[in-house]
């Protein structure tokens, strides 16, 4: 099923179990809050507001459905950005703790404004690269249009275990990025976008790193 439409994605989110006034409340303000401050930096692109319940909520939203909600945190999400999707997944399960890393002072302290305002308690911004995030582990790992998927893996696979769940928006790019990954041990596979008939998200879990094959001697 691909979602068609903003009257669409409205829909649709209405239908999740996670759905309830709260949740329409919060995600309200975050549109507002989000086309008030991309007059002041550039959060997304101007034209995509005329679809932003389908292209920012429902496609954060679609995540939800790709992880068991008993084992959905922690949870971290990579390169927020715009607030998507960690945000998005705060509004609808304000009882995860989920850590959003943005690197971008300015939009960090953005995030932190809303987090504030949407009164997500147990959302925390970390202000800072990937690199400099502190050692730990996390259920689930969420990064939408980050890095290129081998760029991802190697930067954040030390948040990792065996167990943890891998969703990655990946675009049109999907299938292809995941065909040509190698070094890794994984089981990954593409799930369809809802939001895009285009788009594909890569999830899964990640073993570690591939032993490198001695070459042979004679």
């Amino acid at each position: 099923m691909t979602l068609s439409g903003e009257p669409a994605a409205r829909d649709w989110l209405t239908q999740l179990p996670e759905w309830d006034t709260l949740a329409r409340e919060r995600l309200d303000l975050l549109v507002t809050m989000l086309g008030a401050e991309n007059q002041r930096q550039n959060l997304i692109a101007e034209a995509s507001f005329d679809s932003i319940w389908l292209r920012h909520i429902a496609d954060s939203a679609q995540l939800l459905g790709h992880v068991p909600r008993e084992t959905s945190s922690p949870w971290l999400d990579l390169g927020t950005g715009a607030g998507f999707p960690g945000l998005v997944i705060a509004a609808l399960r304000p009882e995860i703790r989920i850590v959003l890393v943005e690197s971008r002072t300015r939009r960090a302290e953005w995030l932190q404004t809303v987090r504030s305002a949407l009164a997500l308690n147990q959302a925390e911004v970390f202000a800072g690269t990937l690199e400099t995030l502190p050692d730990q582990k996390f259920r689930v790992i969420s990064a939408r249009a980050f890095a290129p998927l081998p760029k991802l893996l190697d930067l954040s696979a030390r948040f990792s275990t065996g167990d943890t769940r891998w969703l990655l928006p990946k675009g049109r790019s999907a299938a292809q990025e995941l065909f040509e990954l190698s070094g890794w041990a994984h089981m990954f596979h593409v799930e369809q976008s809802l939001s895009n008939a285009d788009a594909g998200l890569i999830v899964g879990t990640l073993s570690g790193k591939m032993a490198r094959k001695r070459g042979k001697t004679t």
